[in-house]
């Protein structure tokens, strides 16, 4: 795997987490409060836990 490619996978994990971690907030602190915003915090952690596993993978390769 080129280098190219490597540092446009790490830029685009950034991004989505940089975007989601923004919505999960924007949703606890907002009308929705903490307790019923965290499921969504849940879910949230859970596809990035699988976006960084699945991208790390593809690295190694």
């Amino acid at each position: 795997m080129k280098l190219s490619e490597k540092i446009t996978i790490i830029i685009g994990i950034s991004l989505v987490a940089i975007f989601v971690i923004g919505l999960a907030w924007s949703i606890s602190t907002g009308l929705a409060g903490f307790w019923r915003g965290l499921p969504f915090w849940f879910i949230v952690i859970f596809c990035l836990y699988l976006l960084i596993l699945d991208s790390l993978r593809s690295i190694k390769k």
